[in-house]
């Protein structure tokens, strides 16, 4: 995985020649009450295929910074990100805004956009047609350390 550093985001490259395999449960891990345990531990899980559906428009990214700490994003926290997908509204996204990096969602009001955060402590940013931007990919997955 090559990097590149930019201010606020800290990118990665999918490899992908390599096969991650992560051994899964046949079993499902229930969120209730306890089952009995299970000994069926022989799936194998492609992480690469999992989680990156376009390997040449993928990208994961470092999260820094507490903007969307409200919706469960943290500092640290790894986003999958595909950038051949359209941006929708409420979609959440990193955007290039005035030479930086930012994940917000992406609220579509006519010809203008707001970068909506999940954190009372920043404010709406509203974008227009005068402004240095564009959405430069989707997030489809997030990855957190727990």
């Amino acid at each position: 995985m090559t990097n590149s550093s930019r201010k606020g985001l800290e990118l990665f490259i999918p490899e992908e020649q390599s096969t991650v395999y992560v051994t899964i449960s046949d079993s499902p891990v229930h969120a209730g009450f306890p089952s009995p345990a299970d000994d069926h531990l022989e799936n194998k899980l492609d992480l690469n295929k999992a989680l990156v559906k376009n390997p040449s428009t993928t990208f994961f990214a470092r999260v820094k910074g507490e903007s969307m700490i409200g919706e469960g994003v943290e500092d640290g926290d790894i986003l999958v990100i595909d950038k051949s997908l359209d941006p929708y509204d409420n979609c959440l996204a990193v955007c290039f805004l005035e030479g930086e990096f930012t994940l917000k969602r992406v609220q579509i009001e006519g010809n203008n956009i707001l970068l909506i955060p999940s954190n009372p402590k920043f404010k709406i940013i509203r974008v227009n047609k005068d402004n240095d931007f564009y959405i430069w990919g989707i997030v489809v997955f997030l990855i957190k350390k727990v």
